[in-house]
This record gives C-alpha cells, structure tokens and sequence, in this order.
C-alpha cells in the first residue's frame, strides 16, 4: 500500500539494530543530490543532509500542539508535497564483494527507496534509523538511488513535537558493506556493583564473537561472558570512564566504548551505581539557525561542551532521539540522558483526544516499531539512563505494550513517560510544570490520591522528576533557586529538565524568525523561542543564572570559608578556589584558598584570607575554577562563586541646599550642567515579557493593559519651587499614583526624593516601579558599581555578583528574539553613563535598579523582531526602586508572591552628578 494510505510503520526494511563502528568498509552519501517537487519541471541541486523548505523550496510552518492538517487518519491531505531526491555512486575500487546494508538515519516524514530501478521498501519514523538490505543489487559503478519523500504521511499523526514542521533527508546516508559471517547486532551490559567495586561484562550477539578489553585483562574471550572484572572505575555523568575494546567476527572488528555503570530503582529512589542521583537537566530538541534539525557534528560539540560548562548533568532528547553521534558525545563527555521515543500526538487534546493513535490497536504496531528502533538502535550507551515512550500523547494501551516490550528487552533501564498520571506502566512518576507548592507535596508524598489505593501507594513509593519545568521563553525562567531548594529538601525529588536547551529560530537578515514570519495560515508565534541558547548558540542570561542555581560546588562565606561538594561521585582534586579582595569594584588583593578534596556531598572549612582595611565598600569574591584543561573547558573556567560585603559603604553627610546648578522647567529637570535633560518621571511600565504575556499560564500583561500601565498620563496638582506633585494614572480607570518631587543641592549633586502613594486598590503587581529620564544620545557608555555583569531580576539574582562594570549602551541590551523587558541590573550603587559631549554619573541612596536603552518602553513593547527597534535622538535610562519578578508563566507557575511588586507606599533618592566628556572609548567602541 505504500506510506501513505496505512497504519503500518513500514515494510521492506531491516530489523532494527545497534549502531556500530567497525572496521568494514562504509560509503558516505551524503552531499549534493538532484532534487525536485512533484509537479515541478526539471531536477535541481540540494544538499543532504537537510531540509526542502530551508533550501528554497516551500515555507517552513511552526505549530506547538495543533495539527497543520485535518485530524482524521490515517489520511493526510491531497496537498501534500513529495520531493524526488536522485543520487548516483560509483563503489570504491577495494569495496569487498558481500553484503552491504544502505542506513538512512533521519527522513521526514515518510519515504520510499529504489536503488538500480528495484524498490527496496518505504518506511515511516521520521526521527529514527531506518535500513535496507542492498548488497544483490549494487554494480561498481553508475549505481542509482531514488528516493521519494512525502511532507505529509500517517506518520505525521506520531509527530506532533512542538517544531517547526520540516521535511526532507536531514540525516545521513551511508552505504555499509557487511561481511559474511560477522555480528548485525549486539547488546552490551556492562553492570557495575557498588557493594563490591566489580563490574559483570556480557555481550549479546547474534554471531559467536571474541571479546578484547586489554586493560581488563580481556583479549579474545568469549564475548557472552559474563566476565567479572574487580575494582573498576564506573561511568557517571560526572566521572565518565569509558574503556576501550573491540569485538571480532568475520573478519570485522568492532571498536566498543564500554561504561560500567548500573540504574535501578532503590527505596523509592532512581540510583546510579547505588547512589542517588539529581538531574540538572535540560530538554533539547535538535537545531541549527540554518540548517534546521540538520545538525552538524560541531553543533553537536558545541552543545554538549556548553552543557558542561553550565553544570548541566543530565538531557531529555526531546521529542525522538537524537543524532546517534550526540549519545556518542554523552559517553564522552559524561551527560545522563533520558532517550525518548520519537513520538507525540498531542493535535488530538483540541478534539478532546478523540481516536488518539495511543489507545487505537491499528496503530499497535507502528508504536512497537517507534520504541523497538530507539531501544535497539541506542542500548549501548552508557548515558542512556532511562527510556522514555514519547512525549504529551495522551494514555492507552498502545502506551503500555511499548513499556512491557522496553521492559523485557532492556530490563536494566527504567521506563518514563509523563502522560501516565497514574504511574502503571512507568518507574518514575513524572509531571510538567508543577508549581512550587505541588513540587514540595510530591517531595513529602503527599500529593492528591488515587481512587485505587493499590495504585496509590505504587505512585507514592517512586522518585519524581519534573521532565520539563522552568519555561525558558524570553526573559526568564524566575523561580529557579527555589525549585533547587526543594530538590535539595526532599530526596524524592530527583531534579527536573528546563525547557528548553536552544531557540528555535531561523536565521534572517537582521534576526532569527519564529511562527507566523512564513506566512502560515496557522502558527503558535514565538512560542518556538524557549531556549535557554539564543538560536546562535549565544547562551542567554538564564542559562547564566541556571549555572549558578545548580552549581556542583557551594562556597559560603562567614567566619570560615565553607566549601561543599554536592557531587554525586566526583571528588574536588579538579577544582582550585581563587579569591579577589575588591574594595568598591577595584581588585586589591587576590590569592587562593588551600582546599583539600573534598569527597562527593561533603563539606570542609578554611580560613578566610585575611584582608586589609578598607575605607571605602570591599567584597570578597572567592571562585572555584578548573585547576587545568579538561575536554570541555580550559583551565581557570569558573564552575561557582559566592560573595560577602567585608566593609560597608561609608555613610555619606550631606549638605542640602537650592539647586542652583540645574534649570528646571516647572520644577522638571531640563538640564544639567551643560547637559540637556528631559525628566525624570515615574515609570511604571515595561515591555511585558514572555512570561508576563503567558499564553498557557496566568497572565499579569492583560490585567496590566487592561488597567492602562502602557499608557500613564500625568497631572499636576501642584508645585513650590523645587517641589512638584502629581497624580499619575490611565483613561477609564480610577486607580493612580500620587507622586512628588523634591529636588535639593548638596555640592556638585542634585539630589531628588521621589515619594510615591498608591491611590485606590491596586488588583495585580506593578510591572515597575521608577523613573525614567531621558538623556543625549551622544552618551555611549556606562560604567557601574553595583549588580552585574548581566542581566538580573528579582527571582533571578543567582548570576549577580558585586563589582565594577563598564559596557557600550548596545551591550547592556539583550537581544530576546520576541523584544521585551531586558537589562535591568540591579544593586547599583553608582553608575556613570558618558560620552563625547558629557554625561551624568547617578548614585543610589543606598541602591537602584538601572537599564540604558536607544528607544523607550513603548518601542519595546511595540517590536515584534530586534530589527524593528531603531534608536532615537535620546537615550532612555530607568532608575528604578523595583521591578516585578520574571516567573516561568509563559509555560508554567507566575511570579512567586515574595517577587510580586504589589503597589504600596515607596521614598527614594538619587543623586545626579554632571561629568565632562569622556574620551577614553572601551576597545571596539
């Protein structure tokens, strides 16, 4: 019937099997093939690996839950693009003449192979190996491949991954001689026995082969061993020993990566060689600005030598698995990952899950087929650490059929999978975006019941993982050091994924697109944007703060220096600990603590160094850092910090007197010194975020337009000489702000004192609360003491350290793919904002918020893309008392109450400096 009209997964394909390398001849096909559509005139050039729609040929579509077709499978529309791909090859000169296997690893979404004019069968899977047998049908030379491609396929109702909608050979295609008599396929344990150090090497294969691990004593043994092996060292995320071997058939020899290690379910806990483990994980779909899921090995690199670097432990290959060479990658490198089938089929919750494939038996064996191929295709990773049957597909039988089939074939390895609530075929009880609250019930296990109490009881004795939580859309995620501490609280809970590694995005002049920039009829907008990686793989702050958050080593400051190694298995001999004496930002003294190892989940104390006297405020900074080079970072990389204030900032005397120095017009401040000034005003608006817009969670910027935040006017009620009061509120509502100024000399220094008074009963919290003025456009730099060097916000300070900064007015902007609310440094004690023509130095009483932008809070909010954002003729500065928190409410909780900024009486103080023009530019500027 071919792939388009049944429920089957596909027919003249190979069974499934491991991936090896060997030492048999392997032909890459990858590179240049002659393409076109269906319907098109003449053949054309693509690049395999890739995608159609990102090569010029049709439009790529984005959509989160929503099928971009009629729900009623199998049946896919008429409209349904099929790309013919053509490729000729000659075989090398020393290629043997036996079996050869043609191995195509990614395809999407269903297509049909002929090689020489013969059909050699079609196949359905997009995101999964699929083989043929080729070796009768190969000439040495002139050979044909065809392949035929289809957008749409009964398939597509499998694949409803949150992505763009994408088609076409992204993976590779390699031809693969198979010599006579050598092993298809093997399964290799390698258990490792935390009560005795030893490990139990066995390896399953279809043909007798020979077993050689010289540096275990092994060479040429029977492969089926078992083979005890004392006093190995095991593979961990965070120790990821892997031992080198070979298995030898047929004149094939295969190169093994072998990692001792063993996962089990122990006293309600998930352990890892007996021990319990807590992932600090995230969700990664596969990405390239420009490539689409045509990942290349060096994004692969990259993404794998980022995770480490922010301490990340653990990945959720979400929704399919990944490029075979990412796993090899994990081993390497040392990352637990949870393997997950490819499969979704979350269009069928906006019909209420009507014929959802997951309890429909025609759909049985194309389920089984979907875990059999992820299972055999990845069991010999040593960081696969629990399979995962799909993602948001609703319950049913079909479900449970691949756990007991996952189960039997690999029963050392759990079975995850969110959408079973009731935990009856799964070993970990899973949820997405629990709140707090709910996380901390779970953790005492006293979340709600089950009607059965048998099945109650079987959830409540299982570890818990939150398989996605922490949205990391835009501006954001907030709330992160509190999910940590509850991780910490309760051994249950085993840590969680965010969500997610990288944007979406693809690459356009001037920015990255996301839904509805192709012209699709339907889309989910920038939802697609959630990444913790900017779509360049610029880390993003979040990422910044993330690392903080879950960093492996906790440094407290007091009386002593207390260090704690919260490794699981790794001691800290890699680790030195730096320290910086910095008195008012300006490093004065430095040197290193001695620290002995310390072993996983202990703590030691050292003295603290001892400091000179300091007139002016001093912090202590003390880093712990790679002592040398290790695959993923150099030497000196920062994995934790802490801080602690040594000498307080000096009380200032002051001498207030009329502001004779500054014009004002109508007691506003138009200018200062010879700087013109328009302002200050209060602010209390901000270009709502990601997570303050919320399309799947509670919403503050409705309420916040709704009451008029965007669009504040302001009367004067009255004024007295350098005094002027005000009443700041929005058309059609009665709510509003009572706000005077007072303005005062002391020296050099203008001094105001803003008060504000909320006026009626404010029913949401503030997006800010502030003052904004407006400043020179010559002004091109700024230098701070305070907050930095990023970005931070209430809920999100872990990444804030204390100290002296100085950035171009361009770098203080982040470069959120959907312009929001970005900037904000927090802390400031000072800040001077310079140029050319002059500038203006402003001082806290004691501290202040600041952002600098080219263009106000209403151009912000108004972009839909960077590009769109154009600088005026002045520069907007934000002296803020607060900000409300971020939260993760684009896909998740809100804003927790302590980080709320609910409207209540506030008095703060700036001072304003003038400056002279500044002519020493930062290098680049």
């Amino acid at each position: 019937m071919g792939p388009l009209g049944s429920f089957a997964p596909g027919a003249g394909r190979r069974l499934p099997r491991a991936h090896a390398v060997s030492d048999a001849p392997r032909l890459d096909l990858n590179g240049t093939w002659r393409f076109r559509l269906a319907g098109k005139e003449g053949y054309t050039r693509i690049e395999v690996p890739g995608h159609w729609q990102l090569s010029g040929f049709g439009a790529p579509a984005y959509t989160n839950v929503r099928y971009p077709f009629p729900i009623e499978p199998p049946h896919v529309p008429d409209d349904n693009a099929t790309a013919e791909y053509r490729r000729r090859f000659d075989l090398p000169a020393d290629w043997p003449g036996h079996g050869a296997v043609l191995r195509f690893l990614g395809v999407d979404s269903a297509f049909t192979a002929w090689l020489n004019g013969t059909e050699l069968g079609w196949s359905t899977g997009s995101r999964l190996t699929t083989e043929f047998d080729v070796g009768a049908l190969l000439l040495r030379a002139g050979n044909e491949l065809t392949v035929h491609v289809h957008q749409w396929s009964p398939g597509s109702y499998l694949e409803d991954q949150d992505m763009w909608w994408l088609s076409g050979i992204f993976r590779d295609v390699t031809l693969l001689a198979r010599p006579s008599g050598a092993v298809d396929d093997f399964f290799m344990h390698a258990d490792y026995d935390d009560r005795t150090g030893a490990g139990i090497l066995r390896v399953e294969t279809d043909m007798r082969a020979l077993l050689s691990v010289p540096s275990l004593g092994l060479v040429d043994v029977p492969a089926a061993g078992p083979h005890r092996v004392d006093d190995i060292t095991p593979w961990s995320a965070e120790v990821p020993h892997l031992y080198s071997g070979t298995l030898d058939a047929g004149g094939e020899r295969i190169a093994l990566r072998i990692g001792f290690r063993t996962v089990e379910i122990r006293d309600g806990l998930l352990t890892v060689n007996g021990r319990r483990v807590l992932f600090r994980g995230v969700n990664r779909h596969e990405w390239s600005p420009d490539r689409g899921r045509a990942v290349t090995t060096d994004e692969m690199l990259s993404d794998v030598r980022l995770m480490k670097q922010h301490n990340i432990n653990a990945v959720r290959t979400s929704h399919y698995p990944p490029h075979p060479d990412f796993l090899d990658l994990c081993d390497e490198y040392g990352l637990y990952v949870i393997d997950e089938c490819d499969l979704e089929t979350h269009g069928f919750a906006v019909v209420d899950w009507r014929g959802n494939p997951s309890d429909d038996a025609r759909w049985r064996a194309a389920y089984l087929d979907r875990i059999r191929r992820t299972v055999e295709r990845d069991k010999n990773h040593p960081s696969v650490i629990m399979w995962s049957l799909g993602n948001e597909s609703g319950t049913g039988q079909n479900l449970k059929a691949m756990s007991a089939w996952a189960h039997e074939r690999d029963p050392g390895r759990p079975v995850h999978y969110e959408g079973d609530a009731d935990c009856g075929y799964v070993d970990v009880y899973s949820r997405m975006y629990a709140t707090h609250d709910e996380v901390a019930a779970i953790g005492r296990r006293e979340e709600p019941a089950i009607s059965d109490p048998a099945r109650d009881a079987h959830r409540r004795g299982l570890p818990f993982v939150l398989c996605e939580y922490a949205h990391a859309m835009g501006n954001g995620p907030g709330g992160l050091l509190e999910y940590r501490q509850l991780f910490e609280t309760y051994p249950r809970c085993q840590g969680g994924f965010v969500w997610e590694w990288i944007d979406h995005g693809i690459r356009r002049p001037g920015h990255f697109a996301y839904g509805g920039d192709f012209g699709e009829v339907l889309h989910d907008g920038n939802f697609v944007m959630d990444g913790l990686l900017f779509a360049d793989r610029t880390p993003s702050p979040g990422l910044v703060e993330l690392k903080a958050v879950i960093a492996p080593v906790r440094i407290t400051l007091d009386d002593m220096v207390a260090v704690s190694n919260l490794h699981d298995f790794a001691d800290s001999a890699d680790l030195r600990f730096e320290w910086t004496y910095e008195v008012e930002g300006v490093p004065v003294e430095s040197g290193e603590l001695d620290v002995v190892p310390i072993g996983p989940h202990e703590t030691i104390g050292v003295p603290p160094p001892a400091l000179s006297r300091a007139d002016a405020e001093s912090w202590l900074t003390v880093r712990a850092v790679l002592a040398h080079d290790m695959p993923w970072a150099p030497a000196g990389h920062e994995i934790a910090f802490a801080q602690r204030q040594i000498t307080p900032a000096p009380t200032r005397t002051a001498a207030y007197g009329r502001p004779d120095t500054a014009q004002f017009d109508r007691a506003m401040l138009t200018r200062l010194g010879a700087m013109p000034v328009h302002g200050p005003r209060l602010d209390l608006w901000r270009a709502p975020t990601d997570n303050d817009r919320a399309v799947f969670g509670p919403s503050v910027a409705t309420p916040w337009r709704a009451i008029g935040l965007d669009r504040l006017t302001h009367r004067v009620i009255d004024r007295d000489d350098f005094v002027l009061r005000t009443r700041v509120a929005a058309a059609a509502t009665d709510l509003g702000m009572l706000v005077s100024y007072r303005w005062r000399a002391d020296g050099s220094a203008l001094v105001l004192t803003v008060d504000a008074e909320p006026d009626g009963d404010w029913p949401v919290p503030l997006p800010r609360l502030g003052m904004r003025l407006a400043l020179p456009a010559s002004i091109a730099e700024v230098e701070w003491f305070g907050g930095g060097p990023g970005e931070a916000y209430s809920d999100s300070t872990q990444a804030l350290r204390i100290g002296r900064f100085r950035r171009r007015v361009e770098e203080l902007q982040t470069p959120y793919a959907f312009p929001q609310e970005n900037g904000n440094r927090r802390l400031v004690r000072w800040a001077e904002l310079f140029g050319p023509d002059g500038g203006v130095r402003i001082e806290g009483v004691p501290t202040f918020e600041l952002t600098v932008r080219r263009w106000t809070n209403e151009d912000l909010d108004a972009a839909r893309h960077p590009s769109d954002l154009v600088p005026r003729d002045e520069l907007y500065v934000n002296i803020d008392v607060a900000q409300n928190g971020l939260g993760t409410a684009s896909c998740g909780p809100g804003v927790l109450p302590q980080y709320e900024l609910r409207a209540a009486p506030a008095s703060w103080t700036v001072r304003l400096v003038p400056l002279p023009p500044r002519a020493d530019p930062l290098d680049g500027a």
